[in-house]
């Protein structure tokens, strides 16, 4: 059996935002509705897990004077 390919950021972020229009068009099933939500949250969850590793590695680089290679951290600010 394959294993299934790891979805990219871009990826769970549209199946995402197709399941959440599904529910608000209000023409689902309770089970459906049920079921959306399940993998909503999977979704959910694996986008923010993407965005933590992304901003972790927004590390800069930045040449000091010394020619020496410093990390400085990106404050990336939440709306």
């Amino acid at each position: 059996m394959m294993a299934k390919k790891a979805l990219t950021f871009e990826e769970s972020l549209a199946q995402l935002e197709q399941i959440v229009a599904q529910m608000e068009g209000g023409e689902t099933t309770l089970q459906e509705l049920m079921q959306n939500y399940a993998q909503g949250v999977k979704l959910s969850q694996q986008c923010l897990q993407d965005l933590a590793r992304a901003e972790q590695a927004m590390d800069i680089m930045v040449t000091g004077e010394g020619k020496d290679i410093t990390e400085e951290h990106l404050a990336i600010e939440e709306n």
